[in-house]
């Protein structure tokens, strides 16, 4: 339905089938280089500050997650924007978070935590 591209062609896309809607990302091993494993997975999710809160906008609804500037210490590429950041007439310029960006750091944690549990 969607395709989102950039100079180096196309980065993303949103696609559909009969019972489904993909939100995708490129990932192809073609577009890397320096792969690692990651190692210290545990220590960054032990920094990560998870807090229950509401939304100003909807005060009846409390929910799970993290404090953009929070998260961004620990997992720069989850966050845009800058902490406090206004615009040229002082208003807000808030900060977001793409909590997918966190899934292969928890994953590399849980996979940490298993070989431990199972030795």
């Amino acid at each position: 339905h969607m395709r989102f591209e950039n100079s180096n062609g196309e980065v993303g896309s949103i696609s559909t089938s009969g019972t489904a809607t993909a939100f995708t990302t490129s990932s192809d091993y073609r577009l890397k280089e320096n792969i690692v494993p990651l190692t210290d997975a545990a220590d960054r999710v032990n920094q990560l500050q998870v807090h229950r809160f509401n939304f100003l906008a909807d005060p009846d609804t409390v929910v799970d997650g993290f404090l953009a500037h929070e998260a961004q210490a620990i997992v720069p590429e989850c966050v845009t924007g800058t902490k406090d950041e206004v615009d040229e007439n002082g208003n807000p310029v808030y900060q977001g978070i793409d909590q997918s960006k966190l899934v292969p750091l928890l994953t590399a944690a849980l996979q940490n935590a298993i070989v431990e549990i199972e030795d």
